[in-house]
């Protein structure tokens, strides 16, 4: 199916002409300068002057790790952001609309209701598989993006590729697959494809691998032409000084980010083999993250008794397919030892 950008913008974005900052008009070139161009503080204490408000340093970073372009790259104030200025740069409120799958995230079904855009919902299936013929038949001209998460929040379970494929080829606007989750997966995610599908957005977050959920920062990476649309409408600072210092501290720790994400999955093989052994568990479900989604005879006494014993998980019966379902964080040996007493214990 032909993908045609211009016709997903916002008329009003489309003609919109960013805002311009100090930091926009002038760049520094390494040399000694003096700034009286923004109004900051002059006196030093490390934050007393704006980030960069395109985040240069850590998008050349990224770039060179992914082995694409910075102008692939949007980085935000978590994923939240950026997930949400799609909804701002592509759907026009109160007439377009967006398909989600759940049991999914549930962030997306919130952007969709604040930025009044309809959030039409097609089940996956009892196997947590992606229904593509109810997806597709949901979509008209209206439908501008459908958002995934793979792997899937709160089933944990990764989409096939080739179910991925048929959507990105038969549908007209952006397929935004959220891969919160990737690190943590047997499977490389789809940034080495975005040159293949114009349509194609993913979504990042450096909060669960990378161990950085207190800094808020999340990546959107897509052809250069989606990044540009997300780029005129996002806040001039969005991302803060402190938190790109940071970032770029612990992303170039690439060794200490593989230790313990082997460690997690080490953890999460012994999980789930001692979770089989629980007799109030009556299903276990295949994870490709970094949590485990068990299948309980009764959710909510099972939940308070665990929190109870001082260990706080998450009850995930509220989401459709999921009645009765407790959702388990893989912690550090010791708490995951925690966890297993527990559970034995009752």
């Amino acid at each position: 199916m032909e993908f045609d950008l211009d016709n997903l913008v916002r008329n009003n974005v489309r003609e919109l002409k960013p805002y311009s900052s100090a930091r926009d008009e002038y760049t520094s070139d390494g040399s000694s300068m003096v700034f009286l161009d923004a109004n900051e503080s002059p006196y030093f204490n490390g934050i007393n002057r704006y980030p960069d408000p395109h985040q240069r340093q850590l998008k050349s970073l990224l770039a060179g790790r992914y082995y694409l372009s910075t102008a692939n790259i949007l980085l935000g104030n978590g994923s939240d952001e950026v997930l949400d200025l799609i909804f701002r740069a592509f759907c026009e409120p109160y007439q377009d609309n967006i398909i989600t799958m759940p049991p999914t995230y549930g962030m997306y079904k919130v952007l969709a209701g604040i930025n009044a855009i309809e959030n039409r919902e097609v089940l996956l299936t009892k196997k947590f598989e992606l229904n593509v013929e109810k997806i597709l038949e949901s979509i008209d001209t209206k439908t501008k993006a459908i958002f995934l998460c793979s792997p899937n929040n709160p089933t944990g379970n990764s989409f096939s590729e080739k179910n991925l494929e048929y959507l990105l080829n038969n549908f007209h606007g952006l397929l935004v697959v959220d891969e919160a989750y990737i690190d943590f997966a047997n499977r490389g995610g789809w940034l080495n494809r975005l040159g293949q599908f114009p349509n194609l957005v993913v979504a990042r977050t450096f909060s669960k691998a990378y161990g950085m959920a207190g800094l808020r920062l999340g990546a959107c990476y897509g052809s250069e032409e989606v990044i540009a649309v997300l780029n005129r409408i996002k806040p001039p600072y969005n991302v803060n000084e402190l938190t790109q210092q940071k970032a770029l501290q612990m992303i170039q720790n690439t060794d200490l980010l593989k230790k313990q994400v082997a460690e997690i999955l080490t953890e999460r093989d012994l999980m789930m083999q001692q979770l089989t052994k629980i007799n109030f568990i009556n299903d276990i479900y295949p994870t490709d993250a970094n949590f485990i989604l068990v299948k309980v005879d009764d959710a909510d006494k099972r939940y308070r008794e665990i929190l109870k014993s001082g260990v706080v998980v998450r009850n995930r019966s509220t989401q459709p397919l999921c009645n009765n379902t407790l959702r388990f964080t893989v912690g550090t040996p010791v708490e995951n030892r925690k966890l297993l007493n527990v559970l034995n214990s009752l």
